[in-house]
């Protein structure tokens, strides 16, 4: 099974699990999860509960499935948005030890003009 999400939707969805009595249920579906994509990571600080979610998260479905990060901040400033360096040694360590890293360069694709744009909307 893969599941695709933000990265702030499934801290968020941990904390209201803990307060519905869902979290282990939850918790249960990420660990099972073959692969688990995580958009848009980086783009706001983390906050403690969010920081120990994830380390929970992260450390449940370490060796057990994937887990692709996409990322606008290059991996040198993941410390700074986890916060606490503590922690975010252990996730980054769990995360990075076995990946495979891949960094997109040039322009952004939705940048580019297609002959559908073009047509639509001339320069």
């Amino acid at each position: 099974m893969v599941r695709f999400i933000r990265s702030t939707c499934p801290l968020e969805q941990l904390r209201i699990a803990q307060g519905d009595g869902s979290y282990a249920r939850l918790m249960g579906q990420l660990q099972k999860t073959d692969l688990l994509i995580l958009d848009d990571w980086g783009m706001q600080k983390m906050t403690a509960p969010q920081r120990q979610d994830l380390m929970e998260v992260i450390e449940d479905r370490h060796g057990r499935g994937s887990t692709l990060i996409a990322s606008q901040p290059p991996i040198e400033h993941w410390h700074d948005y986890i916060g606490a360096a503590t922690v975010a040694d252990a996730i980054l360590d769990r995360l990075l030890h076995n990946a495979h890293r891949l960094t997109l360069r040039g322009e952004s694709m939705r940048k580019n003009a297609t002959p559908l744009t073009e047509a639509v909307y001339p320069s």
